[in-house]
């Protein structure tokens, strides 16, 4: 489990695909890798991933076919950063939210404005999604723990979502230097998706059952 909380950028130092199947991923983090085992788990750009490989302050993460469909990972180049978070100790503090590492889908930043020392942020999120996000909310975007400050009518054809970011997330977070256009991982509530699925077994009414 993750919070959210960002704890150190990142940078690629390379990712060998191996076709569509699956794909290795280098990185270097100085803060992150220390103390970290193999096999311990590790949020990239809000990615839950394995670290299989640790040199100094180099790691390397397997990524398999159904995360490069359904997350921004495999786009990633040498010299690009990333966000990284370690796994939260049992006892630990929860700053964020609960964060699974599990993306449910690919946003875009479609506006951007800076307002004093924070800026503002509408993302376009998939329309299966959009129902899972609240005003008021919580979402993770690129493994970001970020409170939803505006949502999309539940009509809205290109359904969105905004964020405001303050000085501290714009310099210690990718989010920072995300330019209009840029794609980001998205996880939504996980009560709300438990919530559904819920729902979804209830008693039809006038069953007997």
């Amino acid at each position: 489990m993750f919070t959210g909380i960002v704890a150190e950028q990142g940078t690629v130092l390379g990712i060998e695909h191996e076709g569509d199947a699956s794909a290795t991923l280098r990185l270097t983090a100085p803060t992150t890798t220390d103390g970290l085992p193999l096999g311990g788990s590790i949020a990239v750009n809000g990615v839950c991933l394995t670290a299989t490989r640790i040199d100094g302050q180099d790691f390397s993460v397997d990524v398999m076919g159904e995360t490069l469909v359904r997350t921004t990972i495999g786009e990633l180049s040498p010299g690009d950063t990333v966000n990284l978070e370690r796994c939260v100790p049992a006892g630990g503090r929860l700053d964020g939210h609960v964060v699974q590492g599990h993306v449910d889908g690919v946003g875009e930043l479609v506006e951007r404005e800076a307002l004093g020392n924070w800026d503002r942020l509408r993302f376009g999120v998939p329309a299966p999604l959009a129902r899972y996000i609240a005003e008021k909310g919580s979402i993770a975007v690129d493994g970001v723990s970020l409170t939803v400050t505006a949502v999309s009518e539940a009509a809205e054809t290109a359904p969105w979502f905004e964020v405001g970011l303050i000085p501290t997330t714009l310099e210690e977070t990718g989010l920072g230097a995300k330019p209009v256009g840029g794609r980001v991982n998205l996880e939504v509530d996980v009560l709300a998706k438990y919530t559904e699925r819920l729902l979804s077994f209830a008693p039809q009414q006038g069953s007997t059952r």
